[in-house]
């Protein structure tokens, strides 16, 4: 329950730990920020992460830019699922479109410090959106941030006169 005194509201549905399931398309960015994926189908994903110093502001807290992108990179994934059975290996997911970021809005409650989780799902989807909500919870289940977004249902994406394909995972 939030306490407008401390401004503290925990997770109360948070999940057991599980072991880091494989992204089902390669995201060099993604990769690179060491972003684990935890959860992925029924238009829910979750992502999680360790701080590490190159996460940081200048405060010596997870940086803006981080939290946004597990918020962005959670939500994405929670409406590429959406049709997933649960427990499906999100490699072997078949038809999953790409999508991609058409706005969102972020608001910060608190630091994130720490290992945290960024838990999302769908609220809505058409034919060709998807209209989902995310938030970002530090290892103590407190919530740090809240975002939602508009995503776009996408096979290939137009780059100037070429089509770009989505990249399935990289190869083990």
């Amino acid at each position: 329950m939030d306490d407008p005194q401390t401004d503290t509201h925990t997770d109360p549905f948070a999940p057991p730990p599980t072991a880091p399931l494989p992204f089902p398309i390669h995201i060099p960015f993604v990769e690179e920020l060491g972003l684990e994926l935890h959860a992925f189908g029924a238009g829910q994903a979750e992502i999680q992460l360790d701080l590490a110093h190159a996460h940081l502001n200048s405060f010596a807290v997870a940086h803006g830019g981080v939290v946004m992108t597990m918020l962005d990179v959670a939500m994405a994934h929670a409406a590429r699922s959406h049709g997933v059975a649960p427990g499906t290996d999100p490699r072997e997911a078949q038809g999953v479109p790409g999508v991609v970021t058409i706005e969102m809005k972020t608001s910060f409650m608190r630091a994130g410090q720490g290992r945290l989780r960024a838990a999302a799902q769908v609220l809505h989807r058409t034919a060709t959106m998807a209209f989902c909500e995310g938030s970002v919870f530090d290892a103590q289940g407190r919530r740090c941030a809240h975002a939602t977004a508009t995503f776009k249902y996408l096979r290939q994406l137009p780059a100037g006169r070429e089509l770009k394909k989505l990249r399935g995972p990289e190869p083990d």
